[in-house]
């Protein structure tokens, strides 16, 4: 029962945290200068053209009737339509572009909790002997060296020089969709990658010094049911924490990997949107990217006692 209150409350933050982040959108777009419908009017039109469009468009309002207006419409996913092209309904450009951001961001944690496990084990196991010294200093690169820095250097080797994986992403795609984001997977996951190596390496060689594993040990359990069923298990427990907070930075860090790479996602309409100051996109991408966000989170927290019973006898 207390387990149940305890992710109820976390439930309450999150969507307390959520109204937080479009009043902040909201009021940033309240304040800054111009609105909707001097986009749509163009810089030639009059002001009284202006002044008509925006009692059309309701933009002469209080803006604190426009936001509960705002909250209460994105409750039920309806954010408008765009201001510029076709003025595509928005809701309808999210659900086209976040599935990719979605993929993206789902093979990039995968491909940096997989190694990042493997490596920080391995490291830890072999701790200050040669493999260790290679898997630090790998990972010390993958910490040290941005995106925007790997990326032009991979981009140069693989597309390039190599010409074995494509450059961007192209509208007919001429390959496997794997070709296209291998690279952008691998430019992403490179950082948590890295991070999740050293983590689980510092947490193995803590477990590594329990008494519970002196005590294995000493009654002949071997070495790799030692590790895999009693060391990992007890070690992976802060390492599946830091796996969901960067599943969550993943999602809006991909959003400079798919301008990049030309990738038709979340990041690539929250981008241009911006650039154009297309106001009902942006709203939609930061609530969406936001809602992830603490969805992710929350689901960290129901896992967490599932895998520890002491945190799950805490909570109860």
């Amino acid at each position: 029962m207390r387990l149940a209150k305890s992710i109820l409350l976390r439930l309450v933050y999150g969507l307390v945290s959520l109204l937080f982040i479009s009043f902040v959108t909201f009021v940033a777009d309240e304040i800054s200068p111009g609105d909707a419908a001097t986009l749509q009017a163009g810089e030639k039109a009059r002001p009284e053209d202006v002044q008509r469009l925006r009692e059309r468009m309701g933009l002469d309002r209080p803006w604190p009737v426009r936001y509960v207006e705002f909250v209460g419409k994105a409750v039920r996913f309806d954010f408008g339509n765009s201001l510029l092209g076709a003025r595509q309904p928005v809701s309808q450009i999210i659900g086209k572009a976040l599935p990719m951001t979605m993929k993206i961001a789902f093979l990039a944690i995968l491909l940096a909790a997989g190694v990042g496990i493997l490596l920080g084990t391995i490291a830890a196991v072999w701790q200050n002997r040669a493999p260790d010294q290679a898997v630090l200093t790998l990972s010390t690169l993958g910490v040290t060296v941005p995106n925007f820095v790997l990326a032009p250097i991979l981009v140069y080797i693989f597309a390039l020089r190599l010409d074995v994986l494509p450059q961007t992403w192209e509208v007919n795609l001429r390959a496997p969709e794997f070709y296209y984001l291998l690279l952008p997977v691998v430019i992403l996951a490179a950082r948590p990658m890295a991070s999740l190596t050293r983590l689980t390496r510092a947490s193995v060689i803590d477990t590594l010094q329990q008494e519970f594993v002196r005590l294995a040990v000493a009654k002949g359990v071997p070495s790799r049911r030692l590790i895999f069923k009693h060391v990992l298990r007890n070690a992976l427990l802060p390492v599946v924490t830091a796996i969901g907070t960067s599943f969550g930075f993943l999602l809006t860090g991909s959003f400079i990997i798919e301008r990049a790479f030309v990738i038709p996602g979340l990041g690539s309409e929250a981008i241009e949107a911006i650039q154009r100051r297309d106001t009902p996109v942006i709203q939609a991408t930061v609530l969406i990217a936001g809602a992830l966000f603490i969805l992710i989170n929350l689901v960290v927290d129901v896992i967490l006692p599932i895998l520890d019973p002491r945190i799950r006898e805490a909570q109860v």
